[in-house]
């Protein structure tokens, strides 16, 4: 399941358990946010776009916390007429990580108990199955050739 989601102008495509770095938010270490410009949700396989957002979609994220970006050198300069001008930025972020992506009066909590009640993909027997095809399709590596030995010669001393 994933989203995409508009965060301080920008379009994110996010996942629960993802980091995102986004544009400088006003919030603290360990604040919990909810971003409701939520523009398309895929479901596995089930897309529901918005018009222009949807109505009752939520993204949950938590606030890991504040960084510098890189810094970027502006440097203009026109020739033969004495005029150069350096300028540097540093662009602050916050990052966050996803908590859930919410529908229309589902919390956190909901969701949550929805991917615990869901049953593992495949059973024991199966990767073992799977465990001895691989082994058997295995390619077997050549043993390494030893390298020869140098040769060094020795100066004669006059």
């Amino acid at each position: 399941m994933y989203a995409i989601v508009e965060i301080a102008g920008q379009q994110f495509k996010v996942e629960r358990g993802n980091k995102v770095y986004v544009h400088r938010l006003q919030a603290k270490e360990g604040d919990k946010l909810e971003f409701d410009k939520v523009l398309l949700v895929d479901n596995g396989g089930k897309v529901q776009v918005g018009t222009p957002t949807l109505d009752g979609a939520r993204v949950a994220a938590t606030v890991i916390g504040n960084a510098k970006g890189d810094k970027v050198l502006v440097f203009k300069k026109k020739r033969r007429k004495t005029y150069q001008k350096m300028n540097g930025h540093r662009q602050l972020f916050t990052q966050i990580l996803i908590q859930g992506i919410l529908a229309k009066g589902e919390t956190l909590k909901d969701e949550l108990k929805v991917e615990k009640k869901q049953k593992p993909l495949a059973k024991k027997a199966e990767v073992k199955e799977v465990k001895a095809v691989e082994k058997a399709l295995a390619v077997k590596k050549a043993p390494a050739k030893k390298a020869a030995a140098k040769k060094t010669t020795k100066k004669k001393e006059d």
